[in-house]
């Protein structure tokens, strides 16, 4: 028998054709890149040029010599937030209760409002629900504050009823005690049902078997909700607060000049209102910028801790960095 090595070498077949390469991304996705340049022109006209503004807070900026030849005076447009001008801690302070109330209530009432609709059995009374609630988040502020001055105003359909019965009167519009509650309640009026379609649509990503199984092990509804349902909404609600953070310090800019006229500016003054007052009104523009600048810092810090915050509790938050 011939030993194997000597046996002759079988010839080999045909070798099937080469796979052709892929194209280059950029090549196969050309078109796409195309569609996506007039919003990349619109996001960097408005949104990241503007940017180069900022370097007004370190000028003492007059336009008439405009942006180049005004001079420069470093960080003397910041003392207003070192030094703790009266006008600007007043506005912070009344920015920072207005914020602490707007997470308190505007962000959580939307996830009870969610957790409320979703108990209904009936999917036509869930969809007129939602409808009803979503539709005030289209209206303009201009419109929105007309509708609650109409409802709440001193002629309004509530007072004259008050009136009529003897039982006196409320003030709510144009009371300065009860502002920050009063655009607190507007804002939620407005944009409660909009937060809620968000929550909606974390919640039907919950597998039902949970649900099942947990029926199964003797839990009530209070158990599921507690279990089942919060933490399966827990990354949605860890995202949207990170957003809301980075955001914080915008209390409703247009919102608040509308009625800041009827309630005084001592009591409605927030950090928006003062950069528009000194610097277009007053032609304050230095200490404007600076203050607008330190806002925005602020707002990056808040969302790059509360990012890592997440990331400590084990969610992905905004991104998450890959590991090497």
């Amino acid at each position: 028998m011939q030993p194997l090595h000597e046996l002759p070498a079988v010839a080999d077949g045909p070798k099937p054709p080469a796979e052709p390469k892929p194209a280059p991304r950029i090549r196969r996705d050309r078109f796409l890149l195309l569609a996506m340049l007039p919003g990349l022109a619109l996001l960097l006209t408005f949104h990241y040029l503007p940017l180069l503004g900022n370097i007004i807070a370190f000028k003492d900026f007059q336009p008439y010599l405009g942006l180049v030849d005004s001079p420069w005076i470093g960080l003397d447009n910041f003392r207003v937030i070192v030094e703790g001008d009266p006008v600007f801690l007043k506005a912070l302070t009344n920015t920072l209760l207005i914020m602490l109330l707007q997470i308190g209530i505007v962000f959580t009432l939307p996830i009870a409002l969610a957790l409320l609709l979703d108990s209904l059995l009936s999917e036509r009374l869930k969809r007129v629900v939602q409808t009803i609630l979503y539709l005030p988040h289209f209206l303009s502020w201009v419109i929105v504050i007309s509708i609650f001055n109409e409802l709440l105003g001193g002629s309004g359909p509530i007072n004259t009823f008050l009136r009529r019965h003897d039982l006196g009167t409320i003030d709510i519009i144009g009371n300065s005690a009860v502002f920050k509650e009063l655009i607190t309640g507007q804002v939620l009026w407005k944009e409660a049902g909009w937060a809620m379609i968000l929550f909606l649509a974390a919640l039907s990503r919950i597998d039902p078997e949970l649900y099942e199984a947990s029926a199964v092990d003797g839990a009530g509804r209070l158990r599921q909700m507690w279990h089942v349902t919060l933490p399966g909404l827990r990354s949605v609600i860890v995202l949207l607060l990170i957003l809301r953070l980075g955001d914080a310090l915008t209390v409703g800019f247009e919102q608040i000049l509308l009625q800041q006229q009827a309630v005084g500016v001592d009591a409605s003054e927030v950090l928006d209102t003062y950069v528009y007052n000194n610097g277009i009104v007053q032609s304050d523009w230095g200490v404007s910028a600076a203050v607008g600048l330190v806002k925005g810092l602020v707002g990056v810090a808040l969302v790059l801790g509360a990012n890592r915050l997440a990331h400590a509790f084990g969610e992905a938050g905004l991104y998450r960095r890959e590991a090497r």
